[in-house]
């Protein structure tokens, strides 16, 4: 593996470092986010309300980046992001009211999970990775890309458990500090390596190839048309992952009466398996192609998602959790690499938005539905609706591209109808 990273074009390798120094942070704060919050007293619906209304914004800024990137060059956007992050980051050490930190988690996106992405700025950072990467082996860089989020992840998660040494000596704020500090300085990091990472194509060269002829027409006919299949894919798949993911370490805290300390390990281990899982995902896609990685590992998740809920202890449920993550992050990288392989260059951005977008408004609404559910002591009723939701979403992906896996597999550009 570290010799096929050495040929990695040197843009390639920073987007790909960029990504896992970024997973640190958002390791540390889905472990540690809602956890802060409940103890600041924050009930499980305004918990969850803030957790939606980061998503929605990011959602909304997702659809705009992606097709302005399309027209203009993708790296101001990632540097952007990084910005944003150090700004939203400083916030919550400046000052410790509610409304500073309710403004962080909004504005940065904090808390959700994201396994290293850039958050509304994905887009842009999906279309600028396909940039040096030859069509065939997009499954495996993608999955490679998810697979070092996952890993940074679980260093970040294993930084959570600091808040569970500082609680009874420094109170609340100070002790959960320490994890925007890791934001901070993990925006800055990128900032300098996003900074040096080159962008081959111009503004220019961008606005040019938007301009298509006649000849085209039928292309962009099918690339609309698979899109929004997506979109409407992506809503079932999102209202899922809203309903369980982003407010796991609150369920786990509500449901086993479990603090940082326990809840930091098992999040560690998972996102390390993960990661794992998603490396061996890239080399499945490879074999056998995007979309059967895809079927198999959605549909074993959907299984595990609906025995998860039903686990009496919490070393039994942290064992089906972590399988159930394994099994459904892993295919991550390759639907994000089917996405690219079915559009043209210029229209990667619009692509990733799409997919981003279709994803995060579904996925923003579940924690305002799941936080009051929660803690209310409903803990099953989340977990069964979303695995109702899994199942649909794998039927409904294999139906749709399972005619496409043939391009998905060979990688060639040229699959789409002229």
């Amino acid at each position: 593996m570290w010799q096929a990273l050495n040929e990695l074009h040197p843009t390639t390798r920073r987007l790909l470092a960029a990504r896992a120094v970024r997973s640190i942070a958002q390791g540390a704060l889905v472990v540690d986010l809602s956890l802060y919050m409940h103890a600041l007293h924050w009930s499980g619906l305004e918990i969850g309300l803030t957790l939606t209304a980061g998503g929605l914004l990011a959602a909304a800024f997702s659809m705009l980046i992606g097709v302005v990137s399309d027209r203009f060059k993708r790296k101001p956007f990632l540097l952007a992001n990084e910005g944003l992050t150090v700004l939203c980051g400083l916030a919550p050490l400046v000052s410790a009211t509610p409304a500073a930190l309710a403004a962080a988690v909004i504005v940065g996106g904090f808390g959700r999970g994201r396994a290293g992405s850039a958050g509304p700025f994905a887009p842009a950072e999906q279309a600028w990775l396909a940039e040096n990467v030859p069509p065939a082996q997009r499954g495996w860089i993608y999955s490679l890309n998810s697979a070092l989020g996952f890993f940074g992840m679980t260093l970040g998660a294993l930084l959570a458990i600091t808040p569970s040494f500082l609680l009874a000596g420094v109170g609340v704020h100070f002790a959960y500090s320490p994890i925007f500090v890791v934001v901070v300085l993990g925006g800055i990091v990128n900032l300098w390596l996003l900074g040096g990472a080159r962008e081959q194509r111009s503004a220019s060269q961008a606005v040019t190839s938007s301009k298509g002829g006649a000849d085209r027409a039928q292309v962009r006919r099918f690339e609309n048309r698979i899109l929004w299949r997506l979109f409407q894919l992506n809503t079932l798949n999102g209202l899922s992952i809203g309903l369980t993911s982003t407010l796991i370490a609150y369920w786990f805290a509500l449901r086993y009466h479990i603090g940082p300390g326990e809840i930091a390990p098992l999040m560690a281990v998972t996102f390390l398996v993960a990661g794992v899982s998603a490396i061996l995902a890239g080399r499945v896609t490879l074999r056998h192609g995007l979309v059967s990685s895809v079927l198999w590992s959605r549909g074993i998740g959907a299984v595990l998602l609906a025995i998860f809920p039903l686990m009496p202890w919490f070393w039994l449920a942290a064992l089906v959790y972590m399988l159930r993550l394994a099994t459904s992050g892993a295919s991550v990288g390759a639907r994000q690499a089917q996405v690219m392989v079915l559009v043209r260059d210029e229209r990667r951005g619009l692509a990733a938005s799409v997919n981003a977008a279709s994803f995060q408004v579904p996925q923003s609404v579940g924690p305002g539905i799941a936080g009051p559910m929660i803690a209310a002591g409903m803990f099953l009723l989340p977990f069964y609706v979303a695995a109702g939701l899994q199942v649909l979403y794998v039927v409904g992906y294999g139906r749709v591209f399972r005619r496409y896996a043939h391009a998905g597999s060979q990688g060639s550009d040229d699959s789409r109808p002229r």
